[in-house]
């Protein structure tokens, strides 16, 4: 006869498996799931003014500011997984050197779908400079609204929702004065 602990075990061990196949099927149910959100994205102006960095007192950088406007329906990505909604603007562009840049510099989280038709007009919300002290000789860049769905159970999917269609360049820095 089997005591009372080990039918305790039986017990759980039997719901904890039922719970593990369950949540292995949503997760593997989320595979089978697209959607292709669209947007615009337009980029108003962009301007370049030089400063200080703080992390370096006698190293002067410039600093972009750019002015962006953003619409986007993003409905579609919502679902009965889908727990909430990350977005962020990029600037992409590549320096004198060959490196690729990706910037993040503006973000937002969408947590319900009644809030995910995006119409916003703004302005860089991180700081946006070049690591090489200046945007002199550096080529247009794209800028890019991107998206990371965050399941309840599952993996994280990413994609993009709207692109300037040409690239747009750097003015030349100017002071403040």
């Amino acid at each position: 006869m089997h005591s009372i602990y080990a039918r305790i075990n039986n017990i759980s061990a039997l719901l904890s498996t039922s719970l593990m196949c369950l949540l292995g099927a949503i997760a593997v149910s989320s595979y089978f799931f697209t959607a292709d959100p669209k947007g615009l994205l337009d980029v108003s102006s962009i301007q370049v003014f030089p400063g200080n960095a703080r992390r370096y007192v006698n190293k002067n950088q410039d600093f972009a500011f750019v002015n962006f406007n953003v619409s986007a329906d993003l409905t579609p990505l919502f679902n009965w997984n889908t727990k909430q909604l990350f977005l962020y603007l990029s600037a992409e562009y590549t320096n004198p050197q060959g490196i690729r840049n990706d910037v993040v510099i503006w973000d937002k989280i969408v947590r319900r779908k009644e809030d995910a038709n995006i119409d916003i007009a703004g302005r860089n919300k991180y700081v946006f400079r070049e690591p090489s002290s200046s945007f002199k000789n550096i080529p247009p860049a794209h800028y890019t609204l991107k998206y990371n769905v965050m399941p309840y159970v599952g993996v994280l999917t990413y994609g993009e929702a709207a692109r300037t269609k040409e690239p747009v360049a750097f003015p030349e820095s100017r002071d403040l004065s």
